[in-house]
């Protein structure tokens, strides 16, 4: 066969960049054990390039996949010295294994600049000393630590709190002291066996065995014996107490609104109607809102035909604090009739104008869509404003995805969860066609203000509240602008929903909180998004959907639909960015299951995913073109 000087070019610069790749890699290896005892054990000097063929590896102790370099898997070689870390930043590895050697002296320096590792094993060394506080951080992806074995001491590091996709820890053996860190994620399986810890073992890990925790000096609670009484009586008494504290602060609250009102109307509010009136000619909108003087200072009920009250009455009612974030907090009011509203109070809206809030909250008010909560009410005043929307009984997305729950507590399911995005979307449809000419018609997505009615159906709130949010307090906490487009030019376009809709999709198919969210800064902390392209096109997509769905073989081929829809919603370039109209069309092809595809060619990684966690090919992600 007669090859063009085309083709003999092509196949030329794919193997020099084939033999260079291979030659840093073989470098960085060699740098690696350079200053290591015992490598004679290694083949690496007598086997040439290349390291890797596909997922198979022509050097002992690597690991490959695709054709690069994976893990390291040096284990049972006697090795000791000092470990180099930086000379294997540029590999990218997965997996690394020191596990069942000799190596000695403090826990290695700059573990975290390895930034995409997921398993790290150094169980059964002599490495000894305290771990410093900070020295998983940035390891946004690592979920297993092997350190079993050693004799390390001080406290464990608070940093590994921080990593959302942590699933298994060996830290028994050691001479750990203090208390456990309060981990949270849900199905973390840990070892902390012979230590030196005390104090309360964390809720997420009373469900372990009991051997998990023994011979440390006074750990207590679930799976052990109960803490002491006085300690618990304690612990009782500070968790009561701020409770009440909190309560007590929201009732104080309102009660210096309402006296500063009843204080102030006769001197501030005193006018005569034609004063008013005259006022009020500012804006037609605004004399359409208040005809006359005694409205003044009430609550303003923005959607006819609902029960009317007065802030008097919220005062009487029975109150529960439901949470504070980072836009003011949210109270639990059951009126007097049995009817239940949510409170929102809000300090961040001093920055608009009165008819212009005035204006835009009786827009808001016209708002209805059976996912949207719809406004009731509102309380304006210079420096803070009170949003009264209907109670919705079964809390919000977030609590059902990362709430604590009981083994036996069933979580959402797949049907479930399709249902949830689909009221999403068209939750969201109506907002763009409410507010055509609003950047952000919604602008704070995330699953919090995804609350769920009796029927689970997504009831989606807080939404079109950037025109009346201080800009510079929006720019640092609102949704919309931790986006790949706003932290890089400062900007938000019609897009910008899409992006928080794919993070969401993401959330609900994975079960991982987006940890970004939680920052009060604007930087992307741990990226979803990110996370779910990394594994989807390196590893196997078992690894993505979250366990309690309930993955049965009809329902994969739609599930991989919705992840390709959420990673299309998440495309960082705007412009390839999918609109609003694109991303509701193909959600609502979206089925909750179908029998008529083959699926037999599916393979498990032994994760628990039997037929879940085969590749993704592009092939998976066709879409029929959306009508």
């Amino acid at each position: 066969m007669i090859m063009s000087p085309t083709t003999n070019l092509y196949l030329s610069i794919l193997l020099l960049l084939s033999l260079t790749v291979s030659a840093d890699d073989t470098r960085i290896l060699f740098d690696f054990i350079t200053n290591l005892t015992n490598t004679q054990t290694l083949n690496w000097e007598t086997i040439p390039a290349p390291i890797c063929a596909g997922n198979f590896s022509n050097w002992t102790a690597v690991l490959c996949r695709d054709g690069h370099i994976s893990g390291l898997q040096l284990e049972n070689m006697r090795l000791s010295g000092p470990i180099n870390v930086p000379v294997l930043v540029p590999l990218n590895l997965f997996s690394l294994s020191l596990a069942n050697n000799s190596f000695s002296g403090p826990f290695p320096a700059d573990i975290n600049k390895l930034t995409r590792l997921r398993r790290l094993y150094l169980g059964h060394n002599k490495f000894s000393g305290s771990i410093p506080d900070k020295a998983f951080n940035g390891m946004t992806a690592l979920k297993e630590v092997h350190l079993a074995n050693n004799g390390f001491v001080g406290k464990i590091p608070s940093s590994l709190i921080r990593m959302q996709q942590l699933s298994n820890l060996s830290f028994q053996n050691n001479q750990f002291e203090g208390k456990i860190p309060d981990f949270w994620q849900e199905g973390l399986l840990a070892n902390f066996s012979n230590n030196r810890l005390r104090g309360a073992i964390p809720d997420v890990l009373s469900y372990e065995n009991a051997s998990m925790f023994s011979g440390n000096l006074g750990l207590c609670g679930p799976p052990l014996s109960p803490c002491p009484k006085i300690w618990y009586r304690k612990t009782a008494f500070i968790a009561a107490a701020s409770a009440s504290a909190a309560a007590a602060v929201a009732l104080i609250s309102i009660l210096l609104l309402l006296w500063r009102r009843r204080r102030t109307r006769p001197l501030r509010y005193q006018k005569s109607v034609n004063q008013f009136k005259n006022e009020a000619t500012k804006t037609e909108n605004f004399n359409a809102i208040h005809d006359k003087t005694e409205e003044l200072g009430k609550i303003q009920f923005v959607r006819s035909g609902r029960e009317r009250f007065e802030l008097e009455d919220l005062l009487k009612a029975a109150a529960e604090v439901l949470g504070s974030g980072s836009f003011g907090s949210s109270y639990k009011a059951l009126l007097l009739t049995g009817k239940p509203y949510v409170v929102r109070r809000f300090k961040q809206m001093s920055n608009v104008g009165k008819e212009d809030f005035y204006y835009h909250m009786k827009k808001l008010g016209r708002v209805t869509h059976p996912n949207l909560l719809p406004l009731v009410a509102f309380y304006y005043k210079k420096e803070e404003k009170l949003l009264i929307s209907d109670f919705v009984e079964n809390g919000s997305l977030a609590s059902h995805l990362h709430g604590k729950r009981k083994p036996d507590q069933p979580g959402l399911d797949w049907p479930t969860r399709l249902r949830i995005v689909k009221g999403v979307a068209r939750g969201l449809a109506h907002l763009y066609a409410e507010f055509p000419s609003l950047a952000l018609p919604h602008g704070h997505l995330k699953s919090s203000n995804v609350l769920l009615d009796s029927a689970f159906e997504a009831v989606v709130s807080d939404y079109a509240l950037a025109p009346v949010i201080n800009r510079d307090h929006a720019q640092e906490f609102m949704v919309a602008h931790k986006s790949p487009e706003s932290m890089q030019s400062d900007r938000v376009t019609r897009k910008t929903d899409v992006w928080s809709l794919g993070i969401l999709i993401l959330e609900v198919l994975t079960g991982r909180f987006p940890a970004n969210y939680l920052k009060s800064g604007r930087g992307p902390g741990a990226d979803l998004a990110t996370w779910v392209n990394s594994v989807v096109r390196e590893e196997w997509t078992g690894e993505v959907f979250d366990k309690e769905m309930g993955l049965g073989r009809s329902c994969e081929g739609q599930m991989l639909r919705l992840l390709k829809i959420g990673m299309c919603c998440c495309e960082s370039n705007v412009e390839k960015r999918w609109g609003m109209d694109e991303a509701v069309a193909r959600i609502e092809e979206l089925k909750e299951r179908e029998g008529d595809e083959d699926y037999s060619s599916y393979a498990s990684e032994g994760e628990g995913y039997s037929s879940a966690s085969r590749a993704v090919t592009d092939d998976d992600f066709s879409f029929s073109k959306a009508s």
